[in-house]
């Protein structure tokens, strides 16, 4: 089992930044891939960015040169950087990693972008 521990959030102005942070505990694996994915009001859970060994990054079209995601302490840990943040990027941003044979979520955390 691993648990997902999301910290960081909150509310920011337009054209603000926040940051996420992330850490897998639990058992002893590391997550082959982690990353975010959100949920807008209303709307489905969407991709923001997933990180894959050995440094491949996907980012939504919407995030590309405004998000940005690191990954550190053993690869356990990644934290998403949100600049140049707008109205549209409120939602609840999910923490997921994803393991040989399974795949885990966060519980949420609150971003609201509002002036």
């Amino acid at each position: 089992q691993v648990r997902l521990v999301e910290s960081g959030g909150g509310l920011a102005q337009p054209g603000g930044s926040l940051n996420l942070s992330c850490t897998a505990s639990g058992d002893d694996i590391t997550p082959y891939a982690m990353g975010w994915y959100r949920q807008p009001p209303g709307k489905e859970r969407e991709l923001v960015v997933l990180s894959w060994p050995p440094g491949s990054i996907n980012y939504a079209d919407s995030v590309k040169g405004r998000f940005t995601i690191t990954r550190e302490n053993m690869q356990s840990t990644v934290y998403m950087q949100m600049g140049n943040l707008r109205p549209d990027d409120t939602a609840v941003y999910y923490c997921h990693a994803i393991l040989v044979n399974s795949a885990y979520w966060g519980q949420g955390t609150q971003v609201t972008v509002s002036s």
